[in-house]
């Protein structure tokens, strides 16, 4: 199982940089780019709803979920 945190599309849309949103959410750019290169492996509920916040969009918008199994496929 994967869960891949669709960050940088949503900042693409917005024309926001990483610094900026990063200070608009209160974390650092480090842990931005450990959501965006998928090795978080937990994410606050905190940080989630400020980073909804932000990009004024769902959780939805920003994680999906992609099997493992090639039998998924």
């Amino acid at each position: 199982m994967a869960i891949i945190v669709d960050i940088d599309v949503e900042l693409a849309k917005r024309k926001m940089s990483v610094g900026e949103f990063a200070e608009a959410v209160g974390i650092t750019v480090a842990n931005i780019a450990v959501l965006k290169n998928g090795r978080a492996k937990a994410v606050r509920f905190t940080t989630l709803d400020a980073i909804c916040r932000v990009l004024e969009c769902q959780p939805g918008d920003l994680l999906r979920w992609v099997s493992d199994d090639p039998d998924d496929l």
